[in-house]
């Protein structure tokens, strides 16, 4: 049995407004898994996100990632081990190169000279995008963007990835070369998504949240191929696709 990732427990949270985001959310996933988080806009889904890694606490409940608390002393180690790749890859693209771009983390950690170049070369290499390292980030297209934004959050080396709609604004092109690069990845992969062939594609696991909470999850072919369930949560596959039938094709 692999070990335990990420492992959230009894995850209550409210914004400012009041709204309660989160409702007892409790979500465990294994080490080298890849799953994807489906539901309606609204559902929790990033906000859960955002409890990985500190950037939001719960007002009960637990986080842990492998075998740290999501808390202080700790917390800059949990965010080492949890890369969040942002919707908008514009968001994680500053600086004037992607070599710049890739290296800004691990060189806030300490990394110089060779070791710090060796760190950008490899995750650059890891996202096919090593011929694009010296061009500005805002030159390229957003297959090339979604590629680079993943690869500052490799080069911290991290345990467990975090993507939030990562196919969103892809071209077919760029949409399978990233389902290509996300599965070359050792990584757990936590992808939450309104892509469904998508989440076919890439994760063996599916897991539905609505109302701040994990309302029903399964093999991924399985709970896409639950017409009920996902209309009762406004989910729909596009028309004419059949889970059964992509699922043999993988």
């Amino acid at each position: 049995m692999r070990a335990l990732a990420v492992a959230a427990h009894g995850l209550v949270f409210s914004y400012p407004d009041g709204h309660r985001a989160l409702d007892g959310f409790d979500l465990e996933v294994s080490a080298g898994e890849r799953v994807a988080l489906l539901g309606p806009n609204g559902a929790g889904k990033t906000t859960f996100a955002l409890h990985l890694n500190g950037i939001h606490v719960a007002e009960a409940g637990t986080v842990a990632i492998g075998d740290l608390r999501v808390a202080e002393p700790d917390l800059a180690e949990v965010r080492r081990r949890v890369g969040l790749v942002f919707q908008h890859a514009d968001d994680q693209l500053f600086m004037p190169s992607v070599r710049e771009d890739v290296a800004f983390g691990p060189a806030n950690l300490g990394l110089r000279g060779g070791e710090l170049d060796g760190r950008v070369e490899r995750a650059l290499v890891a996202v096919g995008a090593a011929d694009v390292a010296d061009r500005a980030p805002h030159h390229l297209s957003g297959g090339e963007k979604r590629r680079v934004a993943l690869a500052t959050v490799l080069a911290m080396e991290p345990d467990v990835l975090v993507l939030d709609e990562p196919t969103s604004g892809l071209d077919p092109a760029g949409r399978r070369e990233l389902v290509e690069v996300l599965r070359s990845l050792a990584q757990t992969q936590i992808v939450i998504t309104h892509d469904l062939p998508f989440a076919l594609e890439l994760c063996e696991r599916a897991v539905i949240v609505d109302h701040g909470r994990v309302v029903a999850e399964g093999a991924t072919a399985a709970v896409l191929g639950d017409a009920e369930l996902l209309r009762a949560h406004r989910l729909e596959l596009p028309y004419g696709f059949d889970p059964a039938v992509a699922s043999r094709g993988r």
